[in-house]
């Protein structure tokens, strides 16, 4: 009797840890070369992120933490176009086959495909002598032609975002110490922003919201300053933000006030993963209550302005903010 032939060490490290979270049909199991996505009448979205060590997340944070943010970051872009779920491609960069790191690894990111109705699909698995890589190429579903583009705003729509601003660059700054771990004295307002730094919480029950009311749209991912520039800029507009409307958690407000950190750094710092979008004047109201209906408060920030200049952050004094840089950049 022929012997079967063993798997391979990549084989078997797919089939244990990430096999179960295949669900769709379309994913064959991962036994094959590439998988099936039914487009059911839809446009399909696509977008793709990569997380690296040292640069979104630090080497000692939890396995299940980066589990959630690799996947989040997607799905936060994917709720920005007006995109539900459909599911997503994983490519991994290890320098080892780590159990005690694969197994919380696997685990949280089948808790997320399964809460936000993302299933894997397939991907790769590689070795690295350096910093550990995840991407993920994620999938979403929108009516024909109703993407929602940066492209969209308008002179007269109200700026919108969600959530609050800058708590991501607060838990950063937290996790390395310093004056703002120092000034951060109570631990559960440290854990709140260290939270919001490792674990992102997308916006996907806006999506179908962002779609009915918003000209455009884009996830807050490297800063709010930098990323309206980009919106802006693709549109063809700028804007004016009055920096008391920029929504601040208590933990954040109390370290501006004391002089810990300046809103320069909470509104170019990045990590938000907040929905930044534009909404004409007349359905402000009914984007705000149909996102409360779903649990996401909304803050209007300010307004679009004819021009191509920068956006403009003004303080209660009436005096423009000069940023020494707008967002987090790579290069």
């Amino acid at each position: 009797m022929a012997r079967a032939t063993p798997a391979s060490g990549e084989d078997s490290l797919i089939a244990r840890y990430f096999r179960p979270l295949a669900t769709d049909p379309g994913a064959f199991q991962l036994d094959d070369d590439a998988a099936a996505l039914q487009a059911n009448g839809c446009d399909i979205v696509v977008t793709t992120d990569a997380i690296v060590e040292g640069v979104h997340f630090l080497s000692d944070d939890p396995p299940d933490t980066i589990a959630r943010k690799a996947l989040r970051v997607n799905l936060s872009d994917l709720a920005a176009k007006g995109a539900t779920p459909a599911g997503f491609v994983l490519t991994l960069a290890l320098r080892s086959a780590d159990e005690a790191w694969l197994q919380p690894f696997a685990t949280a990111l089948g808790e997320d495909a399964a809460q936000f109705g993302c299933p894997l699909f397939g991907g790769d698995t590689v070795s690295t002598p350096g910093p550990l890589m995840i991407s993920v190429t994620a999938f979403g579903r929108v009516p024909v032609g109703k993407m929602v583009h940066r492209s969209g705003a308008r002179p007269g729509e109200r700026v919108m975002v969600t959530g609050t601003i800058g708590d991501a660059a607060l838990g950063l700054a937290v996790l390395r110490g310093g004056k703002v771990h120092a000034a951060t004295g109570d631990a559960a307002a440290r854990e709140a922003l260290v939270g919001r730094y490792r674990v992102p919480q997308p916006r996907v029950a806006l999506a179908e919201i962002v779609r009915e009311h918003a000209s455009a749209a884009m996830d807050v991912s490297d800063g709010l300053a930098g990323d309206l520039a980009k919106l802006c800029r693709v549109s063809g507009v700028s804007a004016a933000i009055d920096l008391a409307s920029i929504p601040l958690s208590d933990a954040a407000r109390d370290l501006v006030s004391r002089g810990v950190v300046g809103v320069e750094a909470l509104i170019a710092g990045g990590d938000d993963y907040e929905i930044l979008c534009t909404v004409p004047e007349d359905r402000v109201e009914a984007f705000a209550a149909a996102a409360e209906s779903v649990g996401v408060a909304t803050s209007s920030i300010g307004t679009v302005v004819g021009g191509t200049s920068a956006p403009k952050f003004i303080d209660q004094q009436g005096r423009e903010l000069t940023l020494e840089r707008l967002s987090y950049s790579h290069f």
